[in-house]
């Protein structure tokens, strides 16, 4: 049979696969049962078997074909269906026109490898697989990334590349003239802060970038959130990047990004704080926890700032060392727009949280005035008892109270003491109503 034939009965096949699936996709957004969730499930599933059962037939020729024809929604659909031992080999056969549309994530084999390799295809970043130290010097990158590399990819960089890597275990704070410098052989060097922001974890992470020749090179030892937006961005959007400096300006506008995202969840938290803070009333326990919450907001406040600060002196030095481009000054400007804008806000959360803080430990200095002040009633009620006290424990009482049964003498004495500790009570009671109405008025 022809290769058309062959590839058209196929694709009967798959656009009845197609159609089923969406009209039981529609019948599930239609129909609300309690166990819709459960059938919409169990339907996926079948579907999802049927078609890879369909796909494992058909060569990597047949499908890329079928691909090509189909809308781009539909394609999308049956890209997610196909293994992924077998997406390059797919992508190959498919045109150069519609070929970005189907992107590849590359898991290394080698859990232990930890590099990435970027070089620049049909307007968008594309990753190249490196296993080998061979595969590294065949490449043509403009970016090489390296999340806690080994000295074995670290000696393959300065092997091939002719740049001297730190290790990142030694990426700590700098002074400033060994933060951003250039080498005498023209690389570029800057250390940079980057915000990894987690419910479980808040800080800031340094990473180092070397612009060498038309390769860009950044070391760390912590996989980062914008790193990972970056890559995704560089890959599905054409015309992002043009050139290592392009990934770099790109990263710090990211990190920007992520900055302000991070600064409008502070500011969610401090308005679910506020919340609490402005009551009539609060625990010691409560105003306890309070602070603890403004604390974690305000140190993360604080590295938000350090953040920003530390990405306009990078973007400083590069446009003082005259390395970019007309284009390239341009987006460095709209990015340090955004910074002076983020710096506003900082000021403005700062100026927030301190409120919050004092109008806390106000509660708590009022909760401790209340505590004083009964001790302080205590101590004057009892202060003429104890008097009064001292004297019935003298013979001079005895000898008054001789002739006096002395149940009726102790019993009346002790009336005595009640009565006069009642009065002191009510005459402290009374002043105190005076006062506070006075106040009111």
């Amino acid at each position: 049979m022809p290769k058309h034939e062959v590839i058209q009965v196929y694709l009967d096949d798959v656009i009845e696969l197609l159609e089923r699936h969406k009209l039981v996709e529609d019948l599930m957004q239609r129909q609300h049962t309690p166990k819709h969730e459960l059938v919409e499930n169990l339907v996926h599933k079948q579907n999802k078997v049927e078609f890879q059962r369909l796909l494992d037939q058909l060569s990597s020729s047949v499908i890329g074909a079928i691909l090509e024809t189909l809308s781009t929604e539909d394609r999308q659909i049956i890209w997610r269906l196909i293994r992924e031992e077998r997406k390059e080999s797919v992508r190959l056969e498919i045109s150069e026109t519609i070929r970005p549309e189907f992107v590849i994530e590359i898991k290394p084999k080698n859990r232990s490898m930890s590099i990435r390799v970027f070089d620049l295809y049909e307007g968008r970043l594309r990753q190249i697989p490196i296993e080998t130290k061979e595969d590294l010097a065949k490449a043509n990158p403009i970016w090489i990334d390296l999340v806690m590399p080994e000295d074995e990819q670290i000696a393959w960089a300065r092997d091939i590349f002719g740049v001297n890597l730190p290790n990142p275990k030694e990426l700590t704070d700098l002074e400033s003239s060994a933060r951003f410098y250039i080498e005498d052989n023209g690389e570029v060097h800057l250390h940079s802060d980057f915000l990894l922001d987690r419910k479980d974890e808040s800080r800031n992470v340094a990473v180092a970038f070397i612009l060498k020749n038309a390769t860009l090179f950044s070391v760390r030892n912590k996989e980062l959130p914008v790193f990972r937006l970056q890559r995704l961005r560089a890959r599905t959007e054409f015309g992002v990047v043009s050139e290592a400096k392009d990934v770099l300006l790109d990263l710090y506008a990211a990190e920007v990004e992520y900055s302000a995202n991070a600064l409008e969840d502070v500011y969610t938290e401090l308005e679910a704080v506020g919340r609490q803070v402005f009551r009539s009333q609060m625990t010691d326990d409560e105003a306890a926890n309070i602070l603890a919450a403004i604390a974690e907001e305000e140190d993360l406040n604080g590295r938000i700032r350090r953040n920003v600060l530390d990405t306009r002196r990078a973007l400083s030095f590069l446009m003082r060392a005259k390395l970019l481009s007309d284009a390239q000054h341009n987006e460095v400007r709209e990015i340090l727009r955004d910074i002076d804008s983020l710096d506003g806000h900082t000021a403005f959360l700062f100026n927030k949280i301190n409120f919050q803080m004092d109008a806390t430990v106000g509660f708590i200095n009022v909760n401790q005035n209340k505590d004083i002040k009964r001790l302080t009633i205590i101590s004057v009620v009892f202060m003429p008892l104890n008097v009064l006290a001292g004297i019935g424990g003298m013979s001079e009482f005895t000898m008054m109270t001789d002739g006096i049964p002395w149940p009726i003498a102790y019993g009346t004495f002790a009336v005595g003491l009640v009565l006069i500790g009642w009065i002191t009570f009510a005459g402290l009671r009374f002043f105190e109503n005076r006062k506070l109405k006075k106040i009111k008025v």
